[in-house]
């Protein structure tokens, strides 16, 4: 009777502790449509581009960013160069570094007359509401969070008490100019996204694009504003404190360190090259591809898998190669039988993901190991990266410390490109929304796809099979061969906690 009483109390607590900590979203929410705005061809880059295309036969334009300054310096040379629009969507943005450059840059076109609007997932997103609202205060910025989770109250109870629609989320990432200029892939803004970082490498790619590719991203943009689930930040959040204070703030640090990363970036050679118009831009047809919105408000079918769908369809039409490099690839059964039968045509299969070491996320790399040997075995040649494959820390002439992998490209015969944000797990095929751009360019992929095979022994292993069946990393380190017989340079508290998290439900990976 007493343990019953005990149990009661504490059900009843537990209840009340909920109810306190439950906050709900606005109703009747004020949502002003607004749409890309038409008629930039007077503007700089309009004219700019307007030239390019008048010699190239109505085709995109396209330029790889493979490095982050690089990145970085690409968007921001844009940023300075808007006159009339900037178009952003994130998976998310971090109060770091880059996060306050790309903002204060933000401000300082805001105040040239440029409308910024900036739609950003929410969940983890670590800027602060207030500064966001802040933000959003300034005249010609409007700030959205995409399918938001309920303030007030403890922010992971609502996020629990709304989890079937909470737990999914917009994953796109695109930045568009003058609805002239875009860049999409998978960077987010953030300092690990940019080689901000002293102590890590992440590598990752972006693509810069303009002409009808740059058309069919704002339209993509559109549909994700004006949806129900994106939420201005005001009908969310309303005490913010002083814009002014925080505009202040801004600027000073824009002065000081901000200032000498926004130098950095855009005195890169690339972004030179690019802002002096002596970059040359590789002409193709292209296809915007992204998920529709309301993904996130239907049940898990294949009708809501748009990306997924449409890029497995070119991949399995491919003659002779696909190379696939993603950071978090989870197969499952549908997966192996699909990739068996790409290799059963005839077609070489490469994939690079991370190794155990290297990976940011030890949990998707816990469900993907149970998938190696199968996948070695249909034929797919299967390669991890490797963690201490780093480049040089410029200000201390030091190797980085870990490498990890966030590319996602896939490369068709050598002549299609996928770019984009989609992860191959179930996540990302499933639960969340993401976007992404094909592009029909043998010549740019055909050298892209050498580049990258000359490359991939020196910092990756290849996994194969001894004779009896356990897995073997082969690979090139100095120049020197060499053979792992268990997850390379991972620490046994690492093994521990691949081996401990197999627990978690491999579909909410």
């Amino acid at each position: 009777m007493r343990r019953l009483k005990l149990v009661t109390r504490v059900a009843g607590f537990t209840v009340l502790l909920l109810a306190a900590g439950c906050g709900t979203l606005p109703t009747n929410v004020e949502r002003t449509e607004s749409h890309t705005l038409a008629g930039t061809a007077d503007t700089s880059l309009g004219k700019s581009v307007a030239v390019w295309a008048d010699s190239h036969e109505g085709k995109s334009g396209f330029f790889p960013l493979p490095t982050g300054l690089d990145a970085l310096g690409a968007r921001l040379a844009l940023i300075d160069r808007a006159e009339r629009s900037i178009d952003t969507q994130y998976f998310l943005i971090k109060k770091d570094e880059a996060g306050l450059v790309f903002a204060g840059k933000l401000v300082e076109a805001a105040d040239r007359g440029v409308r910024v609007r900036f739609l950003l997932d929410d969940v983890f997103t670590t800027a602060r509401d207030e500064a966001l609202l802040l933000l959003d205060r300034h005249p010609n910025i409007e700030i959205r969070l995409f399918n938001p989770v309920a303030r007030g109250g403890i922010g992971m109870v609502n996020f629990l008490k709304d989890f079937e629609l909470a737990n999914r989320r917009m994953h796109n990432k695109t930045f568009t100019v003058d609805n002239e200029v875009t860049i999409v892939g998978g960077r987010n803004i953030a300092e690990e996204y940019f080689q901000l970082k002293t102590d890590s490498e992440f590598v990752d790619f972006d693509m810069l694009a303009f002409g009808p590719v740059a058309s069919g991203v704002s339209a993509s943009f559109d549909r994700y504003w004006n949806h129900p689930l994106s939420y201005p930040i005001s009908s969310l959040k309303r005490d913010a404190g002083s814009y002014e204070a925080l505009r202040e703030e801004m600027l000073l640090a824009m002065n000081t360190t901000g200032r000498e990363t926004y130098l950095r970036s855009i005195e890169t050679p690339l972004v030179k090259d690019l802002v002096d118009r002596k970059a040359m831009f590789y002409p193709a047809d292209a296809e915007v591809i992204t998920d529709d919105p309301d993904k996130l408000l239907n049940e898990i079918s294949n009708d809501q898998k748009i990306l997924v769908t449409r890029l497995a369809t070119v991949i399995d039409r491919a003659e002779s190669e696909v190379v696939v490099i993603n950071p978090y690839f989870i197969p499952r059964e549908t997966g192996l039988d699909f990739w068996a039968g790409v290799v059963n045509k005839g077609v070489e299969v490469t994939v690079l993901t991370n190794s155990l070491a290297s990976t940011n996320h030890v949990a998707v790399h816990s469900s993907y190991a149970g998938y190696r040997k199968r996948l070695i075995e249909a034929g797919v040649e299967l390669y991890e990266a490797r963690a201490n494959a780093t480049s040089v820390n410029p200000d201390t002439g030091e190797k980085l410390d870990t490498l990890t992998l966030h590319t996602k490209l896939v490369a068709i015969d050598r002549r299609y490109l996928f770019v984009g944000s989609l992860n191959l797990d179930p996540r990302a095929i499933d639960i969340n929304t993401e976007m992404g751009v094909l592009i029909d360019s043998a010549e740019m992929v055909g050298p892209m796809v050498e580049r990258f095979r000359a490359r991939l022994p020196g910092f990756s292993y290849k996994l194969e099979q001894d004779e009896d069946g356990s897995l073997e990393w082969h690979g090139l380190v100095d120049g020197t061969p060499v053979v792992e017989t268990s997850e390379p340079l991972a620490s046994g508290w690492l093994r521990f906690k691949a081996w401990f998290q197999k627990i978690a439900p491999e579909s909410q990976l």
